[in-house]
């Protein structure tokens, strides 16, 4: 995946709105890292491998043992060609380097509390806390991206189209 970024910008592709300002911790949702690695995903696949070497070369990525997790179910067994588990663990390993963040009990509560106040589905509240408590500035998302904002955290959707200035 590394260079992935000078590859777009030589065809043509643009960072995707939100994609080019980081200035903090960034945590990263799982549809964003599936896309990473499916490559039949098209743009979609571009934006997300782009946004990842932007974040293992400022080391400013956060994920969650959730993500992790979630990622390992969507690779091994959901996708449309499953990757071989051994890629995976490789792949599981070269993100333990980044910050993780493992959810405590009391995470859990303030999720549920999250689940209740904002009315989304538990793991969604769950991923938005544990980006909280990590001090992401960013949340990378397809699926929350709707949300624009939870607290201090902006919740950027990378794989959409450019936004003209």
């Amino acid at each position: 995946m590394r260079g992935s970024g000078q590859a777009l910008i030589y065809i043509g592709l643009q960072p995707a709105s939100g994609v080019s300002y980081m200035s903090g911790k960034c945590f990263v949702d799982t549809d964003i890292l599936v896309y990473a690695h499916d490559r039949s995903a098209g743009v979609k696949h571009l934006r997300a491998q782009m946004l990842l070497e932007q974040l293992w070369t400022s080391g400013w990525g956060i994920l969650s043992a959730q993500v992790l997790e979630e990622l390992c179910i969507q690779l091994c067994h959901n996708a449309g060609s499953p990757l071989p588990v051994e890629e995976v663990c490789l792949m599981v390993r070269d993100y333990s380097t980044w910050d993780v963040v493992t959810a405590t009990p009391a995470l859990i509560l303030e999720a549920l509390d999250v689940e209740r106040r904002q009315e989304v589905p538990f793991w969604d509240a769950l991923i938005l806390e544990t980006a909280k408590r990590a001090g992401a500035s960013i949340l990378y998302s397809e699926n929350l991206a709707k949300m624009q904002r939870y607290g201090a955290i902006q919740i950027v959707n990378p794989l959409l189209d450019p936004v003209a200035p």
